[in-house]
């Protein structure tokens, strides 16, 4: 898998290799590591990811571990769950980014906003839009924002689309 699709040739640096337990042998140029400086709740000591997007699996995107093989996570637009989607972010979240301290995320722009997806024992999926993870795409910056106040679910329930003509 090739991570320098639409990067522009002068962005681009030396290629290196990574093996992932999902994805086999990625080449990614260090202009695709996004680096989260406070890691993720968690996985406090993992700092570096790569967003790996196919077309097949869209909207589907997979936020993969530079450090560990076996971490990958499912994400998804928080737009495409809940289309009114909009959360501001902390003062310490905003520094993170490089950013305005109040800054919405969620409404497009600069900011990628990603709901982590979660698989239910029932089969059902969840998205986690209460602590999305927020990356300034230009700076390769990332934060998992968790607001103090904020009407969104960890476990929102995420519908299947309808596919026309099928049965």
């Amino acid at each position: 898998m090739h991570m320098e699709e639409g990067v522009p040739q002068e962005r681009r640096g030396r290629m290196a290799e990574f093996e992932s337990k999902y994805f086999g042998k990625i080449s990614y140029g260090p202009e695709a590591v996004i680096e989260f400086p406070a890691g993720l709740p968690g996985f406090e000591q993992e700092r570096r990811f790569l967003l790996i997007q196919q077309p097949v699996n869209r909207p589907l995107a997979f936020l993969q571990s530079l450090n560990r093989p076996e971490l990958c996570f499912v994400t998804i637009p928080v737009r495409v769950a809940a289309p009114d989607y909009s959360i501001r972010l902390s003062a310490e979240e905003a520094r993170l980014l490089g950013i305005e301290e109040g800054t919405e995320a969620g409404a497009g722009g600069e900011l990628l906003c990603l709901g982590i997806v979660a698989v239910e024992e029932d089969g059902s999926a969840t998205v986690n839009l209460r602590a999305p993870l927020v990356i300034h795409w230009a700076r390769r910056l990332g934060v998992q924002a968790i607001p103090e106040e904020c009407g969104y679910s960890h476990r929102h329930p995420l519908e299947a689309p309808q596919e026309a003509g099928c049965l």
